[in-house]
């Protein structure tokens, strides 16, 4: 669907179904170049029992028009706007890498709004080698060749696929060579709050999930375990996978996500 927001015409994935904001809405935040194709099998479950789904393109990426943002807290502010506008009541946030960053600014300004918050292949802060930055500012292509390469396991790297007839590593090149990577990885690299965030969450009771990928070469788990110890929780790691977590292992993630939510409604 789309809605407007600041002006700017904005594309949410529903999953497969019309949105209702009087569900409880599980919002899933791409990374770092990266748009809402990245969730397509956790959207459509989520979709389909119970829950809707709000998966944005974050500005100026694919789908979605604007101009992009270039802090954490710009987008975290942003995501709240977002849900103004599509009038959500109740919200799970969902962060794959800087998606998650955005969930900690959009988690403290939601106040009751929020249930709960899962993190997935990430940390309290991703500091970014500046020569990757200055790669992705001259060569964007080239910068997102890197990042996939490292930022897949060792399976996908000869080829593997979650999803039958489809290349993750081609697509999710395609797909970060025409988003704005370097603003994305720029904004990520100045962010410092997230600790601060994860703790101020943990401190109010805000229900917490850790999700780590064994072979994560970009944000590593030693990290995320200190993120899940910020929230107060404990990390569940998914073997033989890297950073692309939600596809490299849709189905695992999913497993997880939705045993961890639906606990929280019961």
């Amino acid at each position: 669907m789309y809605i407007t927001v600041d002006n700017q015409n904005t594309f949410v994935a529903t999953g497969g179904k019309p949105f209702n904001p009087n569900l409880p809405t599980v919002v899933l935040l791409h990374g770092s170049g990266t748009d809402h194709r990245g969730w397509a099998l956790q959207a459509r479950w989520f979709a389909f029992h119970g829950y809707s789904v709000f998966a944005p393109d974050m500005p100026a990426h694919s789908l979605s028009a604007g101009e992009a943002l270039t802090s954490i807290e710009a987008m975290g502010a942003w995501l709240v706007r977002a849900l103004d506008a599509a009038k959500v009541s109740n919200v799970h946030l969902i962060g794959h890498s800087q998606g998650f960053l955005v969930a900690l600014e959009a988690a403290v300004l939601l106040s009751k709004r929020l249930l709960s918050v899962t993190a997935m292949a990430t940390a309290s802060a991703i500091p970014v080698n500046p020569a990757l930055i200055e790669t992705a500012q001259k060569d964007p292509a080239l910068a997102a060749q890197m990042m996939l390469q490292w930022g897949f396991g060792n399976q996908h790297q000869y080829g593997a696929s979650a999803v039958p007839g489809m290349q993750p590593i081609g697509i999710g090149q395609r797909i970060m060579a025409n988003n704005p990577l370097a603003i994305d990885l720029a904004a990520c690299n100045a962010y410092t709050a997230g600790s601060k965030r994860a703790q101020q969450l943990a401190s109010e009771g805000c229900a917490s999930c850790v999700i780590l990928a064994a072979q994560d070469r970009m944000t590593p788990k030693k990290e995320g375990f200190k993120l899940a110890q910020d929230l107060g929780t404990h990390a569940q790691v998914i073997a033989d996978t890297g950073h692309m977590l939600p596809m490299e292992a849709p189905k695992q993630s999913l497993s997880i996500m939705k045993t961890f939510i639906q606990t929280l409604e019961k």
